[in-house]
């Protein structure tokens, strides 16, 4: 049985990659915890177990696990459903969390029976079909955020609350918003030796902190 050594050109990208992943995945997952209703340190804790528990269980190296758009949606309409259910966050929590543990183990149950090798037989369009309404739910969620106003609870209200959207305009938050997309597809022409997220996830911070960017400007 051969060992296999680490290999340290990979050592740069590894390092790249690990960086970036962290970067991205802690104010995902901190807006994940807010937008649930659980607040901030749930999804800061949600983040940080689904880091260790993957790295410990993963059946891949390259395996970047940590808060996720799809799963976020699926996730979503459970926990709605339950506090509709129960009446409250509160109330709820126990269905939440004993729903989400069956969740864990029916994975570890298919992981064990190799149910992943059957993905091939579903068809192409379905996944595609899938994979973009989802993306498209949440690029029209983060339209709110984008423009500095609270977001609608679902799809539906996206449309409704229209005017709510250009009567509590956070010109302030748009601008930041439109300077992170700039630096995000700008900065590879610059150089491809840093990823763009990256700087432009830290320069936006940095000119958040700075400029103070917390009060609401309206029209």
């Amino acid at each position: 049985m051969k060992t296999k050594i680490y290999d340290i050109k990979n050592l740069r990208g590894d390092l790249t990659g690990g960086l970036v992943a962290g970067v991205i995945a802690l104010p995902l997952a901190l807006a994940f915890g807010v937008q649930s209703g659980l607040g901030a340190i749930a999804g800061l804790y949600g983040a940080i177990a689904i880091g260790i528990l993957a790295a410990i269980f993963g059946g891949t190296a390259t395996q970047a696990s940590g808060p996720t758009g799809p799963m976020t949606v699926v996730s979503a309409t459970l926990v709605a459903a339950a506090i509709d259910f129960a009446g409250s966050v509160e109330s709820a929590m126990s269905i939440i969390v004993v729903t989400f543990m069956l969740g864990g183990l029916l994975q570890i149950v298919f992981g064990f029976l190799n149910i992943a090798r059957y993905i091939k037989y579903f068809p192409y369009p379905v996944i595609s079909g899938f994979m973009s309404g989802v993306g498209i739910i949440i690029v029209l969620l983060q339209i709110y955020p984008f423009a500095g106003v609270s977001a609608p609870k679902n799809t539906i209200n996206v449309f409704t609350e229209l005017p709510r959207l250009f009567g509590e305009l956070n010109l302030a938050a748009l601008g930041l918003g439109i300077f992170t997309v700039i630096v995000y597809y700008l900065f590879p022409k610059v150089t491809k030796l840093v990823p763009s997220s990256l700087v432009a996830l830290i320069s936006a911070t940095l000119v958040s902190y700075f400029f103070t960017i917390r009060r609401p400007i309206n029209w």
